[in-house]
């Protein structure tokens, strides 16, 4: 059994044209401002910037194909950089801030990136790797020494002669993403691909002119990026951009710009739902509010709705196909809603691949213009994760009901997701095996409601180290939110009869010391 939303047409053009394409006729509205209203930017701004430093990347060599890497917080300039590269056939690595700077080097190096983008307080970290890159080219959004400044590539009048591409096949984005199993890997989105992206969230989750948004989930992500950043400036929404997340800011934000609607994370429901700073601020401005990241509690939803007084909804999707499916305004069940118009579902057996019928737990795969092309360098893990008929393995475990609804019941796939981040086990369990006084080792996420998962190690030592050691070995070696946060000491890892981490049983096993 199929379920699929209605057809829809995807415009065959470049993604900054189709982004952009209304810009004109939105002229002197904001398009982008910080929270601070420091810097601002209108929709004719926007576009004048875009197309001049797309022609100031050409004149200094940047041709179609190549990569340029931006490393930097939601700035009003993000788009800028971005869509300017897009618009000169490039392809953008949208790389995390938070991440070491081996991670970075190792993302920077994989894409083979020329050009990075940053900021300026990103630049000693970049300095200190950059010789272990091939990038030949640093450019500032702002000022700093040993970086182009960006605003040099827009100082010319001039402005490009839009560079000619295949949509469905030239790749404009690489985000990284643990897909299924194993570490992370580059997710190849097309022209098409991005397009689709924006197009069905205006459609499942409408914004448009006059209405505000708070670009606080971060741009190098596919939530801030696709659902948020291009589709809200594709419906002439301003968005008001947060470097870094504060409740207290985040509050007095909504209130001072009287933001209409929101893109949050589960854990920022919570904060809506149970903080008293929120009895503090005037929220009354939201109208509507999209969780995404990981499942949303219907209870939390509930309690915001009641609170705050506006629409709030979750939907679903994953970085290689966002987003998928969307709540109706109203639900008030567990579910992420129907399918997305242009976008295929359907449930299977794990083990035998038979397509099952409706109320039957199975894997749920999806097929529809914005799945990606495929996973960089990695042809094993993309013929594993797409199948010949353009269907992809989400890795997660669920059924439709007679209703058409999807409901998420487990994930087969090991990823943790803490605080809408990204965490891979397997990359967890390669640093702890570093230890010499570790034997073995397992990483499972387990339920935290403030931030959805926290990565828990299973570790079997030598005896002569102690939890608070090996958190701290970790924190040393991985980005912030990466870091294990609860350790506890097993005689033997539970494993399958070829070596795989029983991480279910290791599940059960915290659940049942927490009953």
């Amino acid at each position: 059994m199929t379920v699929a939303g209605p057809d829809v047409e995807i415009p065959q053009t470049s993604l900054t044209s189709f982004v952009l394409r209304h810009a004109d006729e939105y002229g002197s509205e904001i398009a982008t401002v910080d929270a601070a209203k420091s810097t601002s930017y209108t929709f004719a701004e926007l576009a004048s910037h875009v197309r001049r430093a797309a022609h100031g990347l050409r004149r200094g060599g940047f041709r179609k194909g190549d990569v340029l890497a931006i490393l930097a917080p939601n700035v009003p300039e993000y788009p800028i950089a971005y869509h300017a590269a897009a618009l000169a056939g490039g392809v953008i690595v949208a790389l995390n801030p938070l991440d070491t700077s081996d991670d970075l080097v190792a993302r920077l190096e994989e894409t083979g990136a020329r050009f990075l983008v940053t900021v300026p307080h990103e630049m000693p970290k970049v300095s200190a790797f950059l010789d272990r890159t091939g990038v030949e080219e640093v450019i500032v959004l702002g000022e700093a020494d040993g970086a182009t400044s960006f605003s040099s590539l827009v100082a010319s009048d001039d402005e490009i002669v839009e560079t000619a591409l295949d949509p469905s096949e030239d790749v404009v984005t690489i985000l990284h993403s643990s897909g299924s199993t194993g570490l992370p890997k580059g997710v190849q989105l097309t022209h098409r691909n991005m397009i689709a992206k924006a197009l069905l969230t205006s459609m499942v989750a409408p914004s448009g002119r006059g209405e505000k948004a708070l670009a606080m989930p971060p741009f190098h992500h596919a939530f801030g990026l696709s659902m948020m950043m291009n589709a809200s400036l594709y419906q002439g929404t301003t968005l008001v951009t947060m470097e870094r997340f504060d409740p207290e800011a985040f509050l007095r934000t909504i209130e001072e710009h009287r933001i209409t609607q929101l893109y949050i994370v589960p854990t920022i429901a919570v904060l809506l739902a149970k903080s008293p700073l929120v009895d503090r601020f005037d929220l009354s401005s939201l109208r509507s509010i999209v969780s995404g990241g990981a499942s949303l509690d219907p209870q939390i939803a509930r309690l915001v709705r009641e609170r705050i007084g506006c629409e709030i909804g979750q939907g679903y999707g994953m970085t290689e196909a966002m987003c998928s499916f969307m709540q109706a305004p109203d639900t008030v069940s567990a579910s992420v809603g129907r399918t997305a118009p242009g976008v295929e579902c359907k449930i299977v057996d794990v083990d035998t691949g038979e397509e099952l019928g409706r109320n039957r737990n199975g894997e749920i795969l999806i097929r529809g213009p914005h799945v990606m092309k495929g996973y960089l360098n990695a042809p094993e893990a993309t013929r594993k994760t797409l199948e010949p008929d353009g269907f992809l393995h989400t890795g997660d475990l669920g059924y439709v009901d007679d209703d058409g609804e999807l409901f998420i019941v487990d994930r087969i796939k090991e990823l943790i997701k803490y605080k809408g981040q990204q965490v891979s086990p397997v990359e967890l369990e390669a640093v702890l095996m570093r230890h010499p006084r570790i034997v073995d080792a397992a990483v499972v996420g387990i339920p935290d409601e403030e931030s959805s998962e926290i990565p828990k190690g299973f570790v079997v030592s030598d005896g002569s180290i102690t939890a608070q050691e090996i958190m701290d070995w970790v924190a040393e070696r991985v980005a912030p939110y990466k870091k294990i946060r609860q350790v506890e000491f097993i005689d033997q890892i539970p494993r399958t009869p070829v070596g795989k981490i029983e991480r279910r049983t290791l599940s059960a096993r915290t659940a049942a010391g927490a009953a």
